[in-house]
């Protein structure tokens, strides 16, 4: 059976991006009889409320509309919030100079947990700068990886 998540942002994805908002990230949490489908939308600049609420709108009756839940859910659609989870190549990309969290699925030279800022990140190799040390990290074997928040 296909994933759930991955069949609705296949679906969403349009719907959102008509809002002006980026897709980020797609949760299906089932759990009998009330399964969760978390959405996350992000903007520059951030989104807000009335953001979320437009998305929600229009994600709720594609739902109804193509039943692809066949069974009660609850709908949340929210920010990534300031330390925003990385879960797309792209997003390292996009982040490439800014400090990450990050745990890998097994350890690389040594050690699975880092902190540091991206240098680069291209053919599938995140470039990590951490401890005064470069890291090579395969994006396969990152288990999570969200953005650093420094309070001034």
């Amino acid at each position: 059976m296909m994933d759930m998540a991955a069949r609705a942002g296949r679906a969403l994805r349009e719907v959102v991006e008509e809002e002006g908002v980026e897709l980020v990230h797609i949760e299906y949490q089932p759990k009998g009889t009330s399964s969760v489908l978390r959405i996350y939308i992000d903007k520059p600049g951030g989104v807000n409320l009335k953001d979320c609420a437009k998305v929600s709108k229009h994600v709720s009756v594609l739902l109804d509309v193509e039943d692809l839940i066949p069974h009660h859910y609850v709908l949340e659609v929210s920010s990534p919030g300031i330390e925003r989870p990385l879960f797309k190549e792209s997003d390292y990309q996009r982040f490439v100079g800014k400090e990450i969290r990050l745990l890998t699925t097994e350890k690389v030279e040594s050690r699975k947990k880092f902190t540091g800022f991206i240098q680069n990140f291209s053919e599938g190799i995140l470039k990590l700068e951490c401890d005064e040390r470069q890291y090579q990290i395969p994006f396969n074997k990152i288990k999570s990886a969200n953005l650093v928040y420094r309070f001034d």
